[in-house]
């Protein structure tokens, strides 16, 4: 009776287990856009610090982007299951964060032009202080951002499989959580080395070699650039989406706009396919700018 106990106990896992499988690649499909974001978001975020110390942001970033998942994996589930009409209204308020971030950055690269000589002087002063001070901060933004990133892949995760048992749906995000974190991290920290990498075999005798390094030499800081301007673009993109699709009568303007450039000759299937993506953008940048608008009026009220 033991025995056959034990069996029955471990064909039980094996199934569950197999169920836990095949609902986390369902998950993982429908994660895939957000994880492209995260990467190119992450990537840009940690990018403009020294190369010794970037390996070391990265992996501080990534245990942040573990603490945020193990808050919002036991949170999604009590929300889902207690109050699931606040999941919407939270991720809208992500979004809209996301949004705010990333016209503030737009903002700021306008508003604030290059200190002057007096200004990188004093800077230089006090260096040490200021690099701890701008490492930090770019940890802090990293883990702030990589948190509604996060909320975003774990509800979308919750979703695919809301009809499954709380076991299951315990098993599938933690699974996805872990393997987003490792997969996102483990491709940042890659790219930021990919100069170090260009370097090493620019200087190995073999001329195939050396032909790699000064090509990796030459397009990582191109790769960085064009990451940067990924990471800000996709804040609007997927802060614009998720306010899109929590708006009521949005889809429906989405839908209205890609049947009308569906007919258009030659480039119509391509413009409806595109055409979701600039209207969510669009949103993101109005609602980040508007929101600059009545952060900066309220600080200008309060005197700060």
């Amino acid at each position: 009776m033991a025995g056959t106990s034990l069996l029955a106990l471990l064909d039980d896992i094996a199934t569950l287990l197999d169920d836990i499988s095949v609902m986390s690649k369902i998950a993982a499909k429908k994660t895939a856009g957000v994880l492209g974001d995260d990467l190119a978001l992450n990537a840009q975020q940690v990018s403009g610090v020294k190369a010794e110390r970037e390996l070391p942001i990265v992996w501080a970033v990534a245990k942040g982007s573990f603490r945020n998942k193990a808050i919002l994996v036991p949170s999604a589930l009590l929300i889902s299951s207690f109050m699931p009409s606040a999941i919407t209204p939270l991720l809208m308020f992500g979004g809209a964060f996301l949004c705010y971030e990333g016209f503030e950055k737009i903002a700021h690269s306008f508003l604030h032009p290059s200190s002057t000589p007096e200004e990188a002087c004093i800077r230089l002063k006090s260096m040490p202080k200021d690099i701890n001070a701008f490492e930090k901060e770019k940890i802090q933004g990293a883990v702030r951002t990589d948190f509604i990133l996060s909320a975003e892949i774990v509800v979308i995760s919750l979703g695919t499989i809301a009809t499954g048992t709380f076991t299951e749906q315990v098993g599938v995000l933690t699974l996805i959580s872990i393997l987003m974190t490792i997969g996102v991290y483990g491709l940042v920290a890659g790219i930021v080395k990919l100069d170090d990498a260009g370097l090493y075999l620019s200087k190995k005798n073999n001329s195939l070699q050396r032909t790699l390094g000064y090509t990796l030499l030459h397009s990582a800081p191109y790769l960085m650039k064009t990451l940067s301007i990924a990471g800000t673009a996709a804040m609007f993109t997927v802060g614009g989406s998720i306010l899109m699709h929590g708006t009521p009568g949005a889809h429906d303007v989405i839908h209205h706009a890609q049947q009308s450039v569906m007919h258009l000759a030659v480039i119509g299937h391509a413009m409806a396919a595109i055409t979701p993506l600039l209207l969510e953008a669009l949103g993101g940048l109005l609602a980040g700018a508007i929101i600059l608008a009545i952060v900066s009026g309220v600080k200008r009220l309060l005197g700060k």
